[in-house]
């Protein structure tokens, strides 16, 4: 996992609204959210070790389930896992839990990041940083 500096942590948003803004430019809010926090994603690699632009957030008034949920954002970070190709021969898991869950554990959760990934990461932080935060017109 490696941290990107941004001027948008902190800041609070209405969650309609990120999604809103976010969303055409490739974001998705992460499937490992809870009541009160979650992440905004985005994919930048998938082939052999998936690479991801994470943007967490809290939930700071409503839950993320409810209408007009406000929520913190909180520090970006590009994070990496890399999968097994083939049948995940360590699974302890039984057939119920096959039926839920279908993807294999992680053989390094928490791989080493490529710097062209670091960069990607950056630079769609400057993309959501445009986005989101008002420019002020001067005459």
């Amino acid at each position: 996992m490696v941290p990107i500096q941004t001027s948008l942590e902190d800041e609070t948003y209405a969650l309609f609204k990120l999604e809103e803004v976010l969303k055409p430019i490739g974001f998705v809010i992460g499937s490992s959210w809870e009541y009160d926090h979650g992440y905004l994603d985005i994919k930048l690699d998938d082939r052999g070790t998936y690479y991801f632009l994470r943007i967490p957030f809290k939930a700071i008034a409503g839950a993320l389930d409810s209408p007009g949920v406000i929520v913190r954002l909180q520090q970006p970070f590009v994070l990496g896992h890399q999968y097994e190709s083939g049948n995940d021969i360590d699974s302890r898991n039984g057939a119920v839990q096959g039926l839920v869950n279908q993807f294999q554990t992680p053989t390094d959760p928490d791989t080493d990041i490529p710097k062209e990934y670091i960069d990607m990461g950056k630079d769609y932080i400057k993309e959501v940083e445009a986005l989101l935060i008002p420019r002020q017109e001067y005459d």
